[in-house]
């Protein structure tokens, strides 16, 4: 039996992730729940986003599946998803976006793995304001760049392409202007692809990359990149799959891993029963991947990408004319799960 922190989050978060659970434990594979709040519901109760005792747990556990969170504006609340990635060092940031068959997207061949480094980058959470004549003159944010942070993230990239029979890792950057920060990862990412004489290496600068995922996304597989290059170009694949209600996402660290949808909380659809839950589901395969039940998480795969493609028990976004919602799509994906 696994033990998971489950975190039903804000917003439509509890709603979609009941479905995620009903999937998961469809699967047969016995998991223990340890329910706790962060976000907006734990500021209600607790007075901050991320309680002690959700740590404790997820530090407990070395697991968590999370719904949404929103992060309060203002009052001195850090981001949520930031301050985890940092407080369990879960450097690895694994975003797949594959085509759906049956969706009416532009593409149908995508394939692209995005492995953004975590922890490190712009997102350091290392900026202040400059101060003059009593008022705010300018801001400043520092990029920390770091070897060990950038070895670890780029050899992650590279033993998940081999460990998934993938043929190419594309380093993106933009080393042509900031030649120190992305300089450096650029030389790393140079360095360690010896060591994977079996995977194709190539790089791209980020602006070029946009371009060509946009123009021709065949011809991306595993994407590894920084911090905040990472967050818009996983942003961008998903775009290209049909959205990032489509789309799920691994947080992975050396001693724990957390697995979430990667979408908003959505507030102004709460409780109305018509979120889509296939991101979060899909990271509940995800989380079934790490831990080694891969058939499990390939009867989750198998069920989703039919369920879309017959394109009858989905959710209004997926078919206009659906009267299905967030539950009921849930509830056809499992019965398909346990077969």
């Amino acid at each position: 039996m696994y033990r998971v922190t489950l975190i039903p989050g804000d917003g439509i978060g509890p709603s979609i992730m009941e479905a995620a659970v009903e999937v998961v434990e469809a699967t047969g594979v016995k998991f223990e729940w340890d329910t706790r709040l962060a976000g907006m519901a734990a500021v209600e109760k607790f007075d901050t986003p991320i309680p002690f005792e959700t740590i404790e747990s997820i530090r407990e556990r070395k697991l968590a599946f999370k719904g949404p969170l929103t992060t309060p504006v203002g009052g001195g609340f850090r981001s949520v998803n930031v301050a985890l990635r940092q407080e369990f060092e879960l450097f690895a940031n694994v975003r797949p976006a594959i085509s759906y068959e049956g969706l009416n997207n532009r593409y149908n061949n995508v394939n692209i793995v995005t492995v953004r480094e975590n922890t490190e980058g712009l997102y350091s959470g290392v900026e202040h304001f400059i101060k003059g004549d009593g008022k705010v003159i300018a801001a400043e944010s520092i990029s920390i760049i770091t070897r060990a942070g950038s070895e670890r993230v780029i050899r992650y990239a590279f033993d998940y392409a081999r460990q998934n029979k993938r043929k190419r890792v594309t380093l993106v950057h933009k080393a042509n202007i900031l030649k120190c920060t992305t300089g450096l990862f650029l030389e790393i990412g140079k360095e360690m692809a010896k060591e994977y004489p079996d995977i194709e290496f190539k790089d791209r600068i980020i602006d070029a990359c946009a371009m060509e995922m946009v123009m021709n996304p065949e011809v991306y597989d595993v994407i590894v990149t920084m911090n905040l290059f990472g967050d818009i170009l996983s942003d961008l694949a998903a775009g290209l799959v049909g959205g990032l209600g489509l789309t799920a996402g691994a947080n992975i660290g050396k001693g724990a891993a957390l697995f979430e949808a990667v979408h908003g909380s959505a507030p102004d659809i709460a409780g109305k029963n018509i979120a889509n839950p296939v991101a979060v589901i899909m990271a509940g395969a995800m989380m079934l991947e790490h831990l080694g039940e891969l058939d499990a998480a390939k009867k989750i795969d198998r069920a989703v990408r039919d369920v879309i493609k017959e394109n009858k028990f989905v959710t209004p976004d997926l078919n206009k004319a659906s009267k299905i919602g967030t539950k009921e799509m849930g509830t056809e994906i499992a019965r398909r799960v346990r077969g």
